[in-house]
C-alpha cells in the first residue's frame, strides 16, 4: 500500500495508472475509520482496478473551531486499517497540499440544497464540503467516487454538483453501516460513552416506527412524535425533517412526492450525530 502525502506524488502515480487504462476508484475520508468507511473502500476494490483512499481532515467544512479540534485523528490506525484490506493508495495531505495560496477551488452555486438542514444550523458546511470534494476529484481524476448514505444531504448535493459541471464521475452510494443495535457508525461514535451508545440506538428505532407510519399519518404529526420521543429521551433534536429526497424541501403530502426521507440531527454528550431513513420509494444502493 502506497502513502502518498503531496498533490505532486498522487499526480504521478495516477498518470501511470492511466497510462496503462487502469481504472480508479476513489473514497475521500476524513479519518477516524470504521466499518462503514472499510466498506466503501472494499466496494472500490471490487469495482476498480486502484482504489485511492484519502484521509484528509478538511477545515474549510468546520463553522465550529472546537468542533475541527475535537475530531480525532489517527492516521497511523486508519492505514493499519486500510492496508489489512489491500487498499492500494492512502492519500494524507496537508491542509497547504489542498489549498495552496496560487489556487482558488470555485464550486458551483448549489441551488439552495446546502441551506436546509444540516445547512442552517452549520452555516458554510457544505459549502466547505463541495470545495474539498471538487478539490480532490480534480487531483485524483477517478472513475467512480463511493460516498455513504448516512450523510444524505452531502452525498444529494455532491450529486447536484457532479451534474452542475458536467462531470464523467459516477457517484457510488452504499447503505449506512449500523452498529449491533442500530446507531449509525460515525468517527464521532468515539467521542460517547458506551452508555450513550446504548442509548443513541434509539435514534435508529425512532426512524423505523416514523418509516411504519408513513402514509398513516402527516408527515408534520410524524415528525413531531419523532422529535417528542427523541426529546423526552434526554436528547437535544436540532431538527427532524421529512423532506424530498431530490429537492430536500420539506414534505407536506406523502402523495405528491415519490421519494421521501426522514433525516435527523441531535447532540448526545455534546456530540452531534445525524441519520436518515428513506420513507418511500428506496433508492437502490448497491
Amino acid at each position: 500500500m502506497l502513502i502518498l502525502t503531496t498533490v505532486d506524488e498522487i499526480n504521478r502515480f495516477i498518470s501511470s495508472c492511466r497510462n496503462l487504462s487502469k481504472t480508479i476508484g476513489f473514497v475521500p475520508t476524513m479519518g477516524a475509520l470504521h466499518q462503514g468507511h472499510l466498506e466503501l473502500v472494499k466496494k472500490s476494490i471490487k469495482e476498480n482496478n486502484i482504489t485511492v483512499c484519502s484521509v484528509f481532515v478538511n477545515p474549510t467544512q468546520f463553522n465550529d473551531k472546537s468542533d475541527l479540534e475535537k475530531y480525532p485523528r489517527t492516521l497511523d490506525k486508519d492505514c493499519t486499517l486500510l492496508r489489512t484490506i489491500k487498499t492500494d493508495v492512502v492519500f494524507a495531505p496537508t491542509v497547504a497540499e489542498i489549498y495552496p495560496s496560487n489556487i482558488e477551488v470555485v464550486v458551483p452555486e448549489l441551488g439552495g440544497l446546502d441551506l436546509v438542514m444540516e445547512g442552517e444550523f452549520r452555516p458554510g458546511h457544505f459549502e466547505g464540503m463541495a470545495q474539498v470534494v471538487k478539490r480532490l476529484l480534480d487531483i485524483v481524476k477517478p472513475d467512480r467516487l463511493y460516498m455513504g448514505q448516512k450523510d444524505f444531504q452531502q452525498f444529494t448535493i455532491v450529486q447536484y454538483m457532479l451534474k452542475k459541471l458536467q462531470s464523467e464521475v459516477k457517484l457510488v452510494i452504499l447503505k449506512t453501516i449500523r452498529e449491533n443495535n442500530g446507531l449509525a457508525m460515525s468517527s464521532r461514535n468515539q467521542r460517547l460513552s458506551e452508555e450513550m451508545k446504548n442509548k443513541a440506538g434509539l435514534i435508529y428505532r425512532t426512524l423505523t416506527t416514523v418509516k411504519k407510519q408513513t402514509g398513516k399519518k402527516t408527515p408534520e404529526m410524524i415528525a413531531e412524535y419523532a422529535k417528542k420521543r427523541l426529546s423526552k429521551a434526554g436528547f437535544e433534536v436540532e431538527y427532524f425533517a421529512i423532506v424530498d429526497g431530490n429537492s430536500l424541501k420539506i414534505v407536506h403530502d406523502f402523495n405528491k412526492h415519490s421519494y421521501v426521507v426522514a433525516c435527523v440531527a441531535l447532540w448526545a454528550e455534546g456530540v452531534r450525530l445525524i441519520d436518515n431513513m428513506i420513507l418511500k420509494n428506496v433508492k437502490k444502493f448497491d
